[in-house]
């Protein structure tokens, strides 16, 4: 009997610590919710006339001790009414029925009657309804182009990661910079509210500085977006980056060496091109990438196995054993942590390769470069464009060159700053030029993982012309201006600020662009110094 009271108590502490945890993690969240809603919507903050930081400083404290959905509201009443009355906004109506993007925008949890009081509901949806509208203090838009600039955010210079109330503060923040201006959020694999919960749970109480940096970087991730990188002195130091002095790809579950960072590596026979690492520390290659999941960024599975390439060898202390594969034979090595500087390469920016083909690498053709080049090639059969790589701004001269009359590749989303959360289409954008003398040959596109960003809108272009051929995999889906983003701790991270759709409507976030042939580098080309995307695009093109 003793036994079954001891095991019913120690039950029962454990189900009501569970239970306070999660009204905790309730609260919060809600009032991340609130306070980024207010932010962007409530005229008087907007305006920048309220230490708006400070206020949340100031109320987590008091809604950290509330005891119930009665009294939790009465505080964000009193809060609101704090900030003083709010003029009906004549304009408002004006813009409710613009032609929006109707796939992201929800403000439906104002509306949750099993977290708010009735009169705070009614409070939530006057605001909105009477919204500010004019030059706000925390947000503007890049002229001409239309994706954000986060303006007047506190730096806080001397942040302390152990102070609670400036993490929570910090995911409180980019949580609502992704709520109210990613145009994808539509499209992540997790809602992004079960984030936000989620997040609070890591971020209340990390273990370490190591482990804060990681529900940073965790949080980051989960926007799905290639855009979202973050790294710190202490991340690189968890996945020993560049504990390798090489560049690397992941082929079925398997890490192959492709590139060399430094000469002496290869001189003295320590690495070799094309060696093949099969486990880290005793592990293999699958269980790494699964338990590093969740601290990979990227918008598609390429992306992420790109990105996951150099993070497989966390793991505790200064030194490593990695067993790997050369010329068939299986060995395992010791080695210790440390960084290696990049080997600076030169890249050749153009040639002409058997039959008459020529071959233009985008990543270093520049746009002095590219009017005499295209002018030499304007009699190949064909011209194989290289954007396997991150072009430098010559897409519309090419495109000058391909077409032989304008062409519409793409359409836009922005965000409407007069109604935080809704994005509004931009008129569909066209290349080229009339030009009777357009190129009259094959044009053929290599595209992979590396494709991403003004790669993947160059290949949009590029795609335009009337013989094109796309040659490759899957790129990284993060087609878009970038919005930058600076959190207190002076961490900086990116997301995708735009949204870019073909004419159409089709979408290229997260999907990338389609290939019309897929190819995919094997470990044994890569081992044999073979470009079987190359190989396979000079072949089409005879």
């Amino acid at each position: 009997m003793k036994h079954f009271l001891l095991l019913f108590i120690t039950s029962f502490t454990i189900l009501c610590s569970s239970q306070t945890k999660q009204n905790n993690i309730n609260k919060l969240s809600s009032t991340a919710k609130i306070w980024g809603f207010l932010k962007y919507y409530h005229p008087k903050v907007a305006k920048g006339e309220i230490d708006w930081d400070k206020e949340l400083l100031d109320i987590l404290p008091l809604v950290q001790n509330s005891k119930n959905k009665k009294e939790l509201s009465k505080i964000y009443i009193n809060w609101i009414t704090s900030l003083g009355e709010i003029e009906i906004c004549e304009n408002c109506t004006l813009v409710d029925n613009e032609n929006y993007f109707g796939k992201n925008f929800d403000l439906d949890w104002i509306k949750d009657t099993n977290q708010f009081s009735q009169e705070l509901i009614e409070k939530l949806k006057f605001i909105e309804k009477n919204r500010f509208q004019g030059d706000h203090h925390y947000i503007s838009a890049i002229e001409g182009i239309g994706n954000l600039i986060i303006n007047n955010e506190k730096e806080y210079p001397s942040y302390n990661w152990e102070d609670q109330n400036l993490r929570l503060l910090t995911l409180f923040r980019y949580w609502n910079y992704i709520e109210y201006f990613f145009p994808y959020k539509y499209q992540m694999d997790k809602d992004w509210d079960t984030v936000l919960e989620e997040s609070v749970l890591n971020f209340l109480s990390p273990s370490t500085e190591t482990a804060y940096h990681l529900a940073l970087l965790e949080l980051f991730s989960n926007t799905n977006d290639t855009h979202a990188l973050f790294y710190t002195d202490l991340t690189n130091k968890y996945f020993k980056s560049y504990a390798i002095p090489g560049k690397s790809k992941i082929i079925n579950n398997k890490v192959v060496l492709t590139q060399l960072l430094n000469n002496e590596s290869e001189t003295n026979n320590e690495w070799k091109i094309g060696d093949v690492i099969l486990e880290v520390n005793g592990k293999k290659i699958k269980s790494i990438l699964k338990n590093i999941d969740k601290y990979i960024h990227g918008s598609n599975s390429s992306a992420k196995l790109r990105n996951a390439a150099s993070k497989i060898y966390s793991g505790e202390g200064d030194s490593l054993k990695i067993k790997f594969e050369r010329n068939g034979k299986t060995s395992i090595k010791k080695i210790k942590y440390k960084q290696f500087n990049k080997t600076t390469y030169k890249k050749e920016k153009w040639r002409i390769v058997d039959s008459n083909i020529g071959y233009i690498n985008m990543g270093a053709i520049t746009k002095n470069d590219v009017q005499k080049v295209l002018d030499t090639l304007i009699n190949t059969k064909a011209i194989i464009f290289d954007i396997r790589n991150y072009p430098r701004g010559t897409m519309y001269i090419i495109a000058n060159f391909l077409l032989e009359k304008p062409k519409e590749f793409v359409k836009a989303l922005v965000p409407n700053l007069s109604y935080p959360g809704k994005f509004k289409w931009m008129s569909t954008i066209s290349c080229g030029t009339n030009n009777p003398k357009a190129y009259k040959g094959k044009v053929i596109i290599l595209v992979n993982e590396d494709t991403q960003s003004h790669g993947e809108f160059t290949t949009m272009v590029l795609q335009t012309a009337k013989k094109a051929v796309i040659i490759g995999s899957q790129t990284a889906g993060a087609d878009g201006n970038v919005n930058h983003v600076t959190l207190p701790g002076d961490f900086y991270t990116y997301f995708t600020g735009i949204g870019i759709f073909y004419p159409d409507g089709r979408e290229t976030q997260r999907i990338g662009i389609v290939p019309d042939i897929e190819v995919k580098p094997t470990i044994k080309g890569i081992k044999n110094g073979i470009d079987e995307v190359l190989e396979k695009a000079i072949e089409i093109a005879k």
